[in-house]
């Protein structure tokens, strides 16, 4: 029999320690939560609950710029619509009422291309369509891809009013634009001309400067003779006056030459030239000084003497014939005097010195011509061929006509040179073919000058009004200013008229007699009444003429204008029926926001036409941002293969992940998205939720009755609500400067580096093993209920769906997170000597976890937990032996005076308490709980244990 006493069994205290706890799970599982969430928004009206809550409130609104509906969305227009998103959240947690208007750009060109796509599939003839039954089936065409479009932006978490979004083919749309032409053409803006305009002969209509990309393409050069047959100097008769061009087809064109007043020019004698070359021994050349060496490369010229250098100004009345002169096909139709003529715009940059002119083909030849009285052939067609005035080349086309004119020019001896050259040259969007100028009787909005004949008023000085506009307006990033006021600087007239069927119509009269428009506010009142009820298609009914004209005008004096308006137009024209009374929307809109390539697209468009009717912006500020290239900064491109389509990162990994990526990303540069970055996007996203499920599960059974005071806060706790206040701080300056450049990626390392890595590390002992009444315990809940109430509506305009599991998991009653405002901190907790003081300390506590980290690897201890610290220094001074403890998470730690800095690590005497892991001395003094540290012993007697 075995007498000898029973060991007793060791206690087990896990249970007496107090652990987060919480239903918020770590995983987010976002695709599949995702689509419950916008589920449980639209079952509870949450925008109109929204309207309703923000009645009074300031407004803000961010006017929409029209996406285009043809097609699923691309990751540019994802960025575009989330970054809006992100601000209009913020704005009306801000405190505003953010009331946002989606919309639609429907009409033009790239509708009209895809459906005349299906016909040629179909082997159908576009121009045997009905025009009405045309623009019916590029209206259906527009409103699926609308409706596609709305579903993938809700899909992405983008809120708005859905139901009331905009569409420019909504009837109402198509009146109001109307009505914008019609106030330009009743001040007196709108006129219509011959001006060269950007003509794509595929599409058979002119082009803006929106409409075109630039991309490198191969050109034909000649090089041309002159022959002088007239000029004030008897030495340059018969000489020939040599120019270099890039367009030979303009070549029967030509109706003059440019020269330089300024320019020196040599006059050149030819005595020998290399095999091949086009020129000749002992003719004549005149070609500008500085150019004279490349001119020798380029055309092969040998051996020569330069007679003298005259100023261009000498050439002054000098006449010249045209190199095709004599072509037996022309029939005689080149036989006319060519004159030279100053122009400001030749330079020594390029070519020759001298500049063909082709009035018909170019804005400086037009503008040179229109000075000079030159004639302004029709040379080129619609589709791109010669017409009849192009004599002896009728039919060609001009992209196939090189050939052709080096021929002709070659046997009248005129062809001084031929190449080839690569630059860059621009092209249709759409078709991605090289376009052409040409001049075209168009109609066109006046950028500066008095009215046309019948205007009201000088409204038409809109290019003055315009740079005063942009002057006015705050740009972000700044730069903004520069670009789209160059623009304007610069731009010529405004063509707003297109050759198709798809749009909204120029509704414009012109008398036959006089060719002027009709400017009758009663027939534009008429028009706009139509559109309201029928949509533009009124323009098109059998005798719509005489219906709008009225009684007393005869139909066949007048003709009725069927050219569209341009497509920036109309979406220029957005303000004048989204910003209404009607829609309670103010005017003008707080922000625009679109791609940086908008500065020559839509918010030039949009300036110019507000300037027009109103004399001030739409807008009172603009942010553009980047566009988005793959990881290797290339664009994105089907060939490449490195296109990322947005429904697939929210099929995959969640929209919250592709939210987070825009805003973690300088918006204002091009953005980079691929495999790996939505990868490093996913790991910052996890590090987030993780925060988010700390507080939570340290918030469990929290109610008001714990709050501390803030002046009886530990300083700690004092320092995290400072933290807070600096973070409020940037978050509200973003949200009324509209810069988010480093907000967001700011609060991830709050998140990552005030909270995870220090203050949550300092504080899990208290948490989790001080008596749940503890001063030091309720001081950390006090501040961990903050951190969730404004960490969770922080991120809420961007996470959407995940601060809104996060709001619910602890406030289930509110309903929802986007209810909520962004909590008003209070001034006190602002303390600058309070942060300057621990960002100091941290820097000396990072030295002493330096040395407990070599500690930990040379196998001296195994935490730090386990260590004793002699800090010695007056930067460890400010606190005490028990709080450096704290802040080190060691067991035990000594504090020595002195300049110099020190820290010796040891292993702490004593034994490790089985509850909170101290090592200390005192373990093992209690004979109820000997494996037990004395703070331990009480919290557990405190539990009745």
């Amino acid at each position: 029999m075995n007498d000898a006493p029973e060991t007793p069994t060791a206690r087990d205290y896990r249970g007496t320690v107090i652990l987060p706890k919480t239903d918020f799970p770590m995983r987010g599982d976002l695709p599949k939560r995702e689509p419950d969430w916008l589920a449980r928004w639209e079952r509870m009206e949450l925008w109109n609950r929204l309207r309703t809550a923000s009645a009074g409130k300031p407004k803000f609104v961010l006017h929409d710029g029209p996406p285009y509906a043809n097609g699923p969305l691309h990751i540019g227009t994802a960025l575009n619509k989330i970054l809006k998103d992100v601000i209009n959240r913020a704005a009306q947690m801000a405190g505003h009422d953010a009331d946002y208007v989606p919309g639609w750009d429907c009409h033009g060109l790239p509708i009209e291309w895809k459906v005349e796509e299906e016909y040629r599939a179909k082997k159908k003839n576009k121009d045997e369509v009905p025009v009405l039954e045309f623009r019916a089936e590029c209206r259906a065409y527009a409103q699926h891809w609308l409706g596609v479009q709305r579903d993938e932006f809700k899909r992405l978490g983008v809120a708005g009013d859905w139901q009331g979004r905009y569409a420019t083919m909504d009837f109402p749309s198509e009146a109001v634009i109307a009505g914008e032409i019609g106030k330009f053409l009743m001040n007196g803006s709108l006129y219509r001309g011959l001006r060269p305009v950007m003509w794509s002969p595929v599409e058979k209509t002119a082009l803006a400067e929106a409409e075109i990309e630039y991309h490198d393409h191969v050109s034909p050069t000649l090089w041309a003779r002159f022959s002088i047959v007239k000029a004030g100097a008897p030495d340059l008769v018969g000489a020939s006056v040599v120019i270099w061009t890039t367009t030979p087809w303009t070549i029967p064109g030509n109706r003059a030459v440019a020269y330089g007043e300024e320019i020196d020019y040599a006059l050149l004698h030819v005595e020998g030239v290399n095999e091949g070359s086009l020129l000749r021994v002992g003719e004549f050349l005149l070609v500008a000084l500085p150019l004279l060496p490349q001119f020798e490369k380029d055309t092969g010229l040998g051996a020569h003497s330069i007679k003298r250098v005259l100023k261009g100004a000498e050439l002054a009345g000098a006449v010249a014939t045209h190199p095709l002169k004599g072509m037996p096909e022309a029939e005689g139709g080149y036989d006319f005097a060519v004159p030279l003529l100053p122009g400001d715009f030749v330079t020594t940059e390029a070519g020759t010195g001298f500049v063909h002119i082709a009035p018909g083909h170019g804005e400086d030849d037009f503008l040179l011509g229109r000075a000079h009285g030159l004639p302004i052939p029709e040379t080129v067609g619609d589709d791109g061929t010669y017409t009849r005035h192009a004599h002896g080349f009728e039919g060609l086309h001009v992209w196939k006509a090189h050939d052709a004119v080096y021929a002709a020019m070659q046997a009248l001896g005129t062809l001084a040179g031929k190449g080839k050259l690569t630059h860059s040259y621009p092209h249709s969007w759409r078709s991605k073919k090289p376009v052409i100028f040409r001049a075209t009787p168009q109609w066109f909005i006046r950028m500066d000058g008095e009215p046309a004949s019948g205007g009201t008023d000088d409204t038409n000085t809109i290019r003055r009004k315009a740079l005063d506009a942009i002057a006015a307006t705050h740009f972000v990033p700044d730069i903004g200013r520069n670009r789209i006021g160059s623009m304007v600087q610069n731009r010529p007239d405004w063509c707003i008229s297109r050759q198709r069927a798809w749009g909204v119509p120029i509704a414009v009269f012109v008398d036959k007699r006089t060719g002027e428009p009709l400017r009758d506010q009663a027939v534009m009142d008429r028009i706009v009444a139509a559109f309201t009820a029928e949509g533009a298609d009124a323009w098109y009914q059998p005798g719509a003429a005489a219906r709008f004209l009225g009684e007393g005008r005869d139909p066949a004096d007048y003709e009725q204008v069927m050219d569209i308006v341009d497509v920036w137009f109309e979406s220029g024209s957005t303000h004048a029926f989204v910003l209404t009374p009607e829609r309670g929307l103010p005017w003008p809109a707080d922000l625009y926001l679109e791609g940086s390539d908008q500065h020559r697209g839509w918010f030039q468009s949009s300036l110019l036409e507000s300037v027009g009717t109103r004399g001030v912006a739409p807008f009172k500020a603009i942010l553009t941002h980047g566009f988005v290239l793959d990881e290797q900064g290339r664009k994105m491109s089907k060939s490449l293969g490195n296109v990322v389509a947005p429904q697939e990162v929210v099929s995959k990994s969640g929209a919250d992940i592709l939210r987070l990526w825009v805003m973690n990303t300088d918006v204002t540069e091009d953005q980079r998205i691929g495999k790996n970055i939505l990868e490093q996007q996913g790991e910052l996203y996890r590090r987030i939720r993780n925060t988010l499920r700390w507080l939570l599960g340290n918030l469990d059974g929290f109610d008001g009755s714990e709050i501390v005071p803030h002046a009886e806060l530990p300083e700690l706790e004092r320092w995290v609500l400072h933290r807070l206040t600096e973070l409020d701080a940037k978050l509200r300056k973003a949200q009324r400067d509209h810069d988010w450049t480093g907000v967001y990626p700011e609060i991830h390392a709050f998140c990552a580096s005030d909270l995870s890595a220090f203050y949550f590390d300092i504080r899990k002992d208290s948490l989790y093993c001080d008596a749940k009444d503890s001063l030091r315990r309720r001081s950390a809940r006090t501040v961990i209920d903050q951190l969730h109430r404004c960490l969770t509506t922080w991120l809420a305009p961007v996470l959407v769906f995940t601060a809104e599991e996060a709001w619910l998991a602890r406030f289930p009653e509110s309903e929802s997170v986007h209810l909520q405002d962004w909590p008003v901190l209070p001034e006190t907790w602002r303390d600058e000597a309070l942060g300057a003081k621990w960002a100091t300390l941290r820097e000396a506590r990072g030295i002493a976890t330096a040395e407990l980290e070599v500690a930990r690897r040379n196998g001296m201890i195994g935490s730090s937990l386990q260590a004793r610290v002699a800090l010695t220094g007056n930067a460890f001074a400010p606190l005490s032996a028990e709080a450096w403890e704290e802040v080190l998470i060691a067991s035990q730690v000594a504090l020595h005076g002195g300049a110099e800095v020190e820290v010796a690590v040891e292993p702490a005497p004593g034994a490790k308490c089985d509850r909170c892991w101290r090592v200390l001395p005192e373990v093992g003094q209690s004979a109820a709980h000997p494996t037990l540290c004395r703070r331990c012993e009480a919290v557990v007697e405190g539990q009745g244990g």
